[in-house]
Parts: structure tokens; sequence; C-alpha cells
């Protein structure tokens, strides 16, 4: 299956399609558990961004039952965000809040190891100080972004990933800095923190989990038409992103994998 072409250069997506969100987020964990090995035999950090949305309680669950199971370790894992909204680490809309209730605390994760977006702070001054972090930890590539190792990412029903959402300007779009304050989200609270699209461009892995009711469009047309929603561009810029998802798509059944090349 061929999406149609646009203005970027070629690239691969890969599918993987889930019977239910359960499904979803159990394949997900599983999958990023593995991930995990290596750099711990190596004596090496994992650094992870992770997002908000409505499937991640239940992918978080996922996490902590599986990694109980297996008796894997978080030790050497890094936390940053790829988005949060501009209200208190307490707030139920806070990408923190739910990542401290149903993952943080259940596995007991060290403080040090947590790096958050400070939605509560003065917006610029928060994007600056979690910059300046991921730059102080993360490796750099040549064009002196910082590497992650894994982005997780969902996406909304206009295909919005992070908080970057359709209709932005330049100014965002081609934003070099590692976060950005995001001054009028279409949805509410009108001001956000956001990862740059640069920076989800220069992970090592790029996954995006996506569930729930109203979005079918938004991923057809991400996948398969020369669109212009920020889950597109992600896909265009990084080459082997890698979406879950439990939402019917029309090249086949639930619980099959395939390859999008364009």
């Amino acid at each position: 299956m061929k999406p149609a072409n646009d203005t970027a250069g070629s690239n691969s997506i890969f599918v993987r399609i889930l019977a239910n969100a359960d499904a979803l987020a159990e394949t997900v964990a599983s999958q990023w558990l593995d991930e995990l090995a290596a750099p711990r035999k190596q004596g090496l950090p994992f650094l992870v961004a992770l997002s908000g949305g409505r499937i991640t309680p239940k992918f978080f669950a996922a996490v902590v039952t599986q990694t109980r199971a297996r008796g894997i370790s978080f030790e050497h894992v890094h936390f940053f965000w790829a988005d949060e909204r501009c209200v208190s680490p307490t707030d139920p809309a806070s990408n923190f809040g739910v990542a401290s209730e149903h993952l943080f605390s259940p596995l007991g994760i060290s403080a040090g190891q947590i790096h958050r977006l400070k939605g509560e702070a003065i917006p610029g001054i928060a994007v600056r100080e979690a910059s300046a972090k991921l730059l102080r930890l993360a490796p750099t590539n040549a064009a002196g972004q910082p590497v992650l190792d894994l982005v997780l990412l969902g996406m909304g029903e206009d295909g919005h990933v992070a908080s970057l959402f359709p209709g932005a300007g330049e100014d965002v779009w081609n934003c070099k800095t590692p976060f950005l304050v995001i001054p009028h989200s279409p949805k509410p609270p009108a001001i956000r923190l956001s990862m740059s699209y640069a920076v989800i461009a220069a992970a090592r892995q790029v996954w995006v989990l996506i569930s729930g009711t109203g979005k079918d469009q938004a991923l057809h047309d991400s996948l398969f038409l020369p669109c212009q929603t920020p889950l597109r561009r992600v896909t265009r810029l990084h080459p082997g992103t890698k979406i879950f998802t439990d939402l019917t798509i029309s090249v086949g059944p639930s619980n099959q994998s395939f390859e999008i090349r364009s």
C-alpha cells in the first residue's frame, strides 16, 4: 500500500493493528521492556519521552504489570516528556501527574530519573530549563539535536502529536530548540509546552500509540494522503516511525502488521 507522494523524501512507516486498547497497551509495553534490555546490559542509560492521551493509563498499567512479572529494572531509564499542559503537576490534566500515579509510584522510580516539563512555571523559563537539561543528559547528532532512545507519542482527532497542532506557523514547524511554548492551543488549556519536531526527528525510535473514537479519518489521511497533519510530518521526518493502533484501517484486519513505503 502506497500513500500519495508529497514533497519529502522516501521513507517507511510500520503499522501494527491490534484488536483493542488492551491488546495495544500490552503489546507496546512488552516491546518497550524488550528495548530496555540491551542498554541495561551495556551499562548505558535509556532516554525516553512520554506523552499523555486516553491510552496512557492503560499502557502504564501494562508496563507495571509486565515489569513486575519479568523482574526488569528501570534504574537506567531517564524520563522526559513530549509535551505538557501549563497546569500544576497535581492537576488531573497534567501528563506528569498521570505518569506519577500510574507508572512512577508503582515502580518506585527515583526522582533523579524524572525530568518533567514544569507546567506550573513561567512557560518560557520552563522550556529553557527543560531544553538545557535534555541537552546536558542526551548525546547529540551532527545537527546538535539531542538524541532520545525512544519518543512515545499519541495522536488527537485532528492528527496532532505532542502539542504540535495543525495550522501552526513556521516558528513551530521549523523550531530548532528542543522544547517550545505553544501559546494558542486549539484544545484547552490554551498554553502548552511541547517537544519540537526537530527533537522528535532526531530520536532513535518514534512510536505512536493511537486509540479512541474520532481518530480514524486523521489516521487514514496521515498515512495515505499528502496532507499536512502533524502525524504526517513526523512520519516524513522520521523514517521507520512505528504506529500501534486499534482503529480500523482499510488495508487489513486486526492483529496485522504491515509496512507503508512512500
